[in-house]
């Protein structure tokens, strides 16, 4: 383990998450963790949100931001490691693609 990280999310987010994957008859949702090397003004470096597809990330789709937090424990060294994909996460994309609503937040 290379770090423990705490993320605060809102009630008003979490309804708002049930919502959208009931509407869009999904299992659940994928996040994406970011952490910083700064901290901002509420000395926080970790926000989460949902995660996007490559579509979504070229077209500069905002964000759907579900909370921020810090980090509480690190040992310095996070590596990245290169996973593969596989056909169940690329039917997920595909189904997301299909199930899309713009009035949802994501």
């Amino acid at each position: 383990m290379a770090s423990l990280n705490s993320v605060y999310i809102k009630l008003d987010t979490l309804k708002q998450i049930t919502h959208t994957l009931e509407v869009k008859g999904l299992k659940g949702v994928e996040l994406t963790i970011a952490v910083n090397d700064e901290v901002n003004n509420y000395n926080q470096n970790v926000s989460a949100f949902v995660a996007q597809t490559k579509e979504q990330r070229e077209a500069k789709t905002n964000k759907f931001y579900i909370g921020n937090g810090r980090t509480v424990w690190t040992d310095g060294k996070i590596q990245a490691f290169e996973y593969k994909k596989d056909s169940a996460q690329e039917k997920k994309v595909e189904s997301d693609k299909q199930a899309d609503e713009t009035d949802l937040p994501f």
